[in-house]
């Protein structure tokens, strides 16, 4: 009876510890959040936590001047049109090598699976200078293409070495009565190890349109200065005014939100994908 209820007193703590951990982790969020929903004034005359005691400050007019503000909704659909393309041909170019590198017998297989994995510890910065090179001889330079493909490159390392492990662990067996049965490599792909590597794919996707929606150092050097992604958009606002916090705070909780609820819908396959193959 002692340890029974020493038990439950324990998992009761635990209970109360992790619900502090994620108040604390969320806590600047709700601050953005509070303060994206106070005037100008208020901001500067006090904390976001005021509104705790002063419920009428809250107001949506700062959303208004940031649907106003055509720098701003002009770099979110920037940035959309430079993540989901990053994303999705990261996802579809690393799941077809993870699988290749995983299944398929060519010529050098593991030498080159090892040079992948020297990639994945190139730094982005010591790429900047030769990459901007390369893409202003070939034309490509300050476009939204040359972002996609900055990112697509540096994400195909990580991808690849994620699904190649995550696909070698589908059973040898599974894919062989596929393979009795008339399957060919690209329906045995399509129709048995896609559907089994959803949760790594889920993942990988994740992963990479954290990565590329947050990125400011690739954005700031190789996007359209014309139509910059959000995140050199709002750092540009604070440069060029400063003050303008009733408009940098809405737009910076929007950046924030898009990720955050990409994250929580797709919650269930990040962990699957995290946790697969830690206990066989």
């Amino acid at each position: 009876m002692g340890a029974r209820i020493a038990a439950r007193a324990g998992g009761g703590v635990m209970r109360v510890f992790l619900v502090l951990v994620g108040l604390f982790w969320l806590m600047p969020t709700i601050g953005l959040l509070l303060s994206s929903l106070r005037g100008p004034e208020d901001i500067a005359a006090s904390g976001w936590w005021k509104v705790f005691t002063a419920p009428s400050e809250l107001t949506f007019s700062n959303y208004q001047r940031l649907l106003d503000n055509s720098t701003i909704t002009d770099s979110l659909f920037s940035t959309v049109l430079i993540t989901v393309p990053a994303t999705f041909l990261v996802v579809v170019i690393g799941s077809l090598a993870g699988y290749a590198f995983a299944w398929m017998e060519f010529p050098g297989r593991d030498w080159w699976f090892l040079v992948v994995v020297g990639l994945l510890v190139v730094p982005v910065q010591v790429a900047l200078i030769p990459v901007s090179e390369l893409f202003g001889t070939i034309g490509i330079f300050e476009t939204t293409f040359g972002v996609i493909m900055f990112h697509t490159a540096f994400g195909l390392p990580f991808a690849i070495f994620l699904l190649r492990n995550f696909f070698a662990e589908i059973p040898r067996e599974l894919l062989e009565a596929a393979r009795l049965d008339g399957a060919g490599e690209i329906r045995l792909f399509t129709r048995v190890v896609m559907p089994l590597g959803g949760p790594a794919i889920a993942s990988l996707g994740i992963f990479q349109f954290l990565w590329v929606w947050n990125d400011m150092l690739v954005a700031l050097i190789f996007a359209d200065s014309e139509s910059p992604p959000i995140t050199v958009a709002l750092q540009q606002q604070v440069r060029q005014f400063g003050n303008n916090i009733d408009v940098l705070a809405p737009g910076a909780f929007v950046s924030m939100v898009i990720p955050l609820a990409v994250f929580f819908a797709f919650q269930r396959q990040f962990v699957s994908g995290v946790m697969a193959g830690a206990v066989k």
